[in-house]
This record gives structure tokens, sequence and C-alpha cells, in this order.
């Protein structure tokens, strides 16, 4: 997956254009997108589309964050629709996202859904206490794990701050620790490395520079709030033909040389961790088109 795009559950018209907009995949919000009047309501239209739907492009639930009581009935409701994954906010820590596993497993069970089907979505960054928790989702999230996704703007009324961007657009130092943590958070997991919203949806050249950024620094895909930076995020994270080119001349090397542990392109000597970085770039070609 390269572009997440947020959605709110009790929005049809909105689920409908998400469909179409080119998105790797959706997350559908039962939380902050959702009233709290509108929550129940918002259940049932997010089960009906997911189960309509599923089986055209990955869709992701976000449910209310376990302190508030309303979990339980997100899950329940949502989870014999088959959504690929429960996106779960204001996670603090692995043992969190054990703990919905837990409840997953049992509606699972409930709804003669096969065990494990359903994946985890952490969003790992949005209190302070949250940050120091990172190398818990490598030893007991368990193997719903999929992904991580980090965010500054819950993290900044946490923390009462001012700004989290610099004047010029950079996130402050607390932010982009943040998302660093993650990044190396997601690493020691082995999964997804989600990186957080563009909030200026009119700024594409922003957009553009931060997923490159993303990129580089070894983000596999970023989350969007409107469907305009949907293609823009896409953009920033499909190999050109270049890029393409080198990784297959690298995995060929490889190739050719069974057992060898470093082989020689244009004068550079390579080694495995660029085999790797090869497959990785084939992998983000590869991605399926849902537009």
């Amino acid at each position: 997956m390269r572009s997440l795009l947020f959605v709110p559950a009790h929005d049809e018209r909105k689920l409908a254009r998400g469909l179409g907009c080119g998105a790797d995949a959706l997350i559908i919000d039962l939380e902050d997108a959702v009233p709290e009047a509108d929550k129940g309501r918002a259940r049932g239209i997010c089960a009906e589309f997911v189960a309509q739907h599923h089986a055209r492009l990955p869709l992701f639930v976000r449910v209310n964050a376990l302190s508030t009581g309303l979990l339980l009935d997100d899950l329940a409701a949502v989870v014999r629709a088959r959504p690929d994954g429960i996106m779960l906010p204001k996670c603090e820590s692995g043992r969190d996202v054990a703990l919905v596993d837990a409840y997953i497993s049992a509606l699972e069970a409930r709804d003669g859904i096969a065990a494990g089907s359903l994946r985890v979505l952490p969003i790992v960054t949005e209190s302070a206490a949250a940050l120091f928790s990172m190398g818990s989702y490598a030893k007991s999230a368990g193997q719903r794990l999929c992904g991580m996704m980090w965010g500054g703007e819950d993290l900044a009324a946490d923390i009462g701050t001012v700004a989290n961007r610099e004047p010029q657009g950079r996130y402050t130092a607390p932010y982009q620790l943040a998302r660093s943590l993650t990044l190396l958070g997601a690493s020691a997991a082995q999964v997804l490395a989600v990186d957080a919203v563009y909030t200026n949806f009119r700024d594409t050249d922003g957009l553009l520079a931060e997923a490159a950024e993303a990129l580089r620094d070894g983000f596999s895909a970023k989350a969007a709030i409107h469907p305009d930076q949907v293609g823009p995020i896409n953009t920033a994270f499909t190999p050109t033909a270049e890029d393409t080119a080198w990784a297959r001349r690298v995995l060929a090397a490889f190739d050719e040389s069974p057992g060898r542990g470093a082989v020689a392109i244009d004068g550079k000597m390579l080694d495995r961790p660029h085999y790797r970085a090869a497959q990785r770039v084939l992998a983000r070609a590869t991605t399926p088109n849902h537009s």
C-alpha cells in the first residue's frame, strides 16, 4: 500500500467517492470524523459499506479508542462485515493491540470468520506516554499487527504545544522524534510504516515534498485526508522507470551469482541490504491500481 484515505463512516457520499479516487486502501472512520450522536448510525452504514465493497480494495475501520467505552460496540458491528483490518487510535503499546486481538478473535469465532483474518493497524503516537513503548510492538502485539502509523495532531494536544510545524512546514523536534520512533518501531516489528496525514490538502507541493521525504527515510505509505491527496501520494511512492530498472539489474546480478554476498554493478560493490532494497522497490512497483 502507498496511500490510505480517511473517509467519515457516516457520510455515504464521501464513502462512494473514496472508492473511485485511486487510494490503495480506505480507512472508514468511526472515531474523530463522527459526532457522538451519530456513532450508532455510522456503525450501520460502515458495516453495510464494508460488506458490499471489501472485495474491491482493502478496507480498514478506525474504531474508537479503548478508553472511550465505544470500542466493543464498534467491533461487534463491523467485524462481521469482514474488513481487512481495524485501525486502533490512541494506542499506548503492543499490549493494547494484544487486547484488541483477543476481542477480534472472539468476534471472528462468533461470525464464522477464519481466525486471524482481520489485521490491526495502530496509531502509536497520540500521547506522550505512547512514545516510550515503541519497542513493545515487536514483542507483544502479536500476529495481527500489520503496520504502525504516527500522527502529530493528537500528540500536539496532549503535549499542549503552540504549533507542531516550523513556519517552513517541517515538523518541530518533538514530532520528528515521534515520526522516527514510529519508523524504527515498525522496522523492529517488520511491519508497514505509515506516515502521518498532511493536513493542508490544498498544498500539493508541500505534500509531495513530505511524501518524498517519508519514502527516503523508509516509510512505505502515507495517509490522506482528502481524495485530491491520493494521486500525489501514489506518485511519490511509485518507483520511476529508472528505479525499477536498477532494481531488476540488482536482482539479476545476485541471481546470476548464487551464494555470493556481494556483486559489482557500475563499479560499485552491492551487498545483501541492496538486494533487499531492490526487492522493496519492485514490490512497490507492483502495487495494485484501484482507480
